[in-house]
């Protein structure tokens, strides 16, 4: 077996453990509201959370196509006299990116799968090929939408809230979260096909990228093998869930009712969803939270807790630039055993 089949062979099975730590690190950020405020019992909310994240991830493939192309250029990666610096780039990317996630998941802090992702391939591949192989226009394009979208989140959650209170403000509180706790299983399972059509694509992207350094593949076109892979790397994430991440999203921003949830996920839905249409990744973790932070400061300012939120807002920023730090030097490492 030659050392170009090796490396593709560890890039892919990275890969897919990427997809699946994925799956139970951002699972809790689809199903956080809706467990919070006990529309569903955790274990169903899993259950359902890991049935539509499949579901989501093997419709949509336009996200995965600006992971594959946008932010490097894969064609450009390799050359005939080193055919190796691109599958090791992305092998460094995915290492640096499932470490983050792991840290991250294991102190219950909710950041971000994209953020990882994005500033490990940009490091390594900087380290590898100088800057001159950044995709500069998707680049900056990815870019702006994962900073915009957290913006656009809290805007909309707060819009979503205020229609809800206005149309809602004269009836029963009791009644009006009976109804809506029902409202909130069908939120629930459209976040997490959101989720899926959106976070499920990157993995797919990397792969299809691997593909094309390793030459086995001349275009961006994702193979059915590979949407078949992630969605269910994903689901099988999903079905293990992340139970802390949980506590913060749905617990310790603020005090959540099935009113707010619902509101919420359908603000949160809206956006990912919108950004998969387009074909853009976004950060779900981010668009989740900073919508909850909306609803929460539509029902009251000072009900938010701004703490974990400057918490989250911070572990968000030092996302993109530790991950390609550390991406850089596991790739200067591989370097030498490849």
């Amino acid at each position: 077996m030659n050392t170009l089949l090796i490396i593709t062979v560890l890039v892919v099975a990275s890969a897919l453990l990427f997809d699946f730590i994925n799956g139970f690190h951002d699972t809790a950020n689809a199903i956080a509201t809706s467990v919070s405020t006990r529309a569903l019992p955790p274990r169903v909310a899993v259950l359902m959370a890991a049935s539509m994240n499949f579901l989501g991830a093997i419709t949509f493939v336009g996200v995965a196509k600006a992971i594959a192309s946008d932010i490097v250029d894969p064609f450009s990666l390799s050359t005939p006299e080193a055919p190796l610096i691109g599958s090791v780039v992305i092998l460094s990317a995915l290492i640096s990116a499932i470490i983050w996630n792991l840290a991250t998941w294991y102190f219950g802090i909710p950041s971000s799968s994209s953020h990882t992702l994005i500033g490990s391939l940009a490091g390594a591949a900087i380290v590898a090929s100088g800057f001159g192989v950044l995709n500069y226009s998707g680049f900056t394009k990815i870019l702006i939408a994962l900073l915009a979208s957290p913006i656009i989140a809290i805007c909309a959650g707060f819009i979503m809230m205020t229609i809800m209170k206005l149309l809602f403000k004269n009836t029963n509180l009791y009644k009006t979260n009976k109804g809506f706790r029902i409202m909130q299983i069908f939120t629930a399972a459209i976040q997490s096909f959101t989720h899926g059509t959106n976070d499920a694509q990157k993995a797919m992207g990397i792969i299809t990228m691997a593909l094309i350094a390793a030459n086995w593949q001349s275009s961006d076109d994702v193979q059915m093998w590979v949407r078949f892979a992630c969605a269910l790397a994903m689901g099988l994430g999903t079905s293990i869930g992340g139970y802390k991440i949980i506590k913060t999203v749905g617990g310790k921003i603020m005090k959540i009712r099935p009113v707010n949830g619902a509101a919420a996920d359908l603000a949160s839905a809206s956006i990912i969803f919108g950004a998969t249409l387009i074909h853009l990744p976004v950060s779900t973790t981010h668009v989740i939270s900073s919508s909850i932070m909306g609803v929460g400061a539509a029902q009251n300012v000072r009900g938010v807790n701004w703490g974990i939120a400057r918490k989250m807002v911070t572990t968000w920023i030092i996302t993109i630039p530790i991950s390609a730090v550390m991406s850089a030097i596991i790739y200067l490492i591989l370097n030498l055993i490849f």
